[in-house]
């Protein structure tokens, strides 16, 4: 039996679409007190009413996340408003896919602000009301593109999934004085907009060489972050959770055909 995380303070970046509306979505279930954080204030507010309608004490914040000054600004905001901050998911992210030889290296610096960068930015700004508190979670959503698998026209963000991990290894250490864990959830294929736009050759494609033989869906990864947020998870920090349907198991897809 968990703990309840009723009334707890979290922030969900990129929390208005995809994999961060199943994050959010799963807290709002636990009646969390929730800031979304995004880009398009439309999204943001038709997720706020969600969040709403699932129990979740919710509002919005525009917030670049690959900007400083904005996201200390929303973060400290959030935390007054919520008595706090308790968890931080470093969700935000993009994913154009572009082969290296047609990338200009101004989007690569992109890929690395909103995905790498941010991650950063999140977690600095937020230890400060983590210490305040005396305990804290953060969970970042990485992937299993770069970790452990690569597709062509994503150099880029293979590179800063992989940073992302390579970051929480030393941030966990210095995240415990604060009595506080850091951890990755990394999806594999999950049915989301982004997704869906690379067209149904792709998500059939893809879905054949699952073991699971299906795409993923956002309350999956919802899932996995709701636990690593949860007081049963507070002996874990460093690590990395794969939420992939087994996608990264077979040697080849006769491997899976065989099943």
């Amino acid at each position: 039996m968990f703990a309840s995380l009723e009334g707890r303070s979290v922030i969900v970046t990129g929390g208005s679409r995809g994999i961060g509306r199943g994050i959010a979505l799963a807290f709002a279930r636990t009646k969390a007190k929730l800031t979304i954080v995004g880009r398009d204030r439309a999204h943001l507010e038709q997720a706020v009413a969600e969040m709403k309608e699932a129990g979740a004490v919710a509002r919005s914040a525009v917030c670049d996340v690959s900007n400083f000054d904005q996201v200390r600004e929303m973060v400290d905001e959030a935390a007054g408003i919520q008595g706090g901050l308790h968890v931080m998911c470093a969700n935000a992210g993009s994913f154009p896919q572009v082969k290296i030889i047609d990338l200009d290296p101004a989007g690569w610096d992109e890929m690395m602000a909103n995905n790498l960068r941010s991650t950063f930015l999140c977690v600095k700004a937020s230890i400060p009301h983590f210490a305040k508190a005396g305990s804290g979670r953060v969970v970042v959503t990485s992937s299993i593109t770069g970790p452990l698998t690569g597709y062509p026209g994503w150099s880029h963000y293979g590179a800063s999934k992989a940073g992302q991990l390579g970051f929480i290894k030393t941030a966990a250490m210095e995240l415990a004085r604060y009595n506080t864990t850091i951890n990755a959830v990394m999806p594999g294929n999950i049915l989301t907009e982004g997704l869906m736009e690379l067209g149904e050759e792709y998500l059939s494609t893809m879905a054949k060489t699952i073991p699971l033989k299906r795409l993923g869906s956002v309350e999956d990864i919802g899932n996995a972050a709701l636990f690593l947020s949860s007081d049963e998870a507070g002996y874990i920090t460093g690590q990395h959770i794969v939420v992939d349907g087994g996608q990264v198991l077979p040697e080849s897809t006769d491997a899976v055909a065989a099943i």
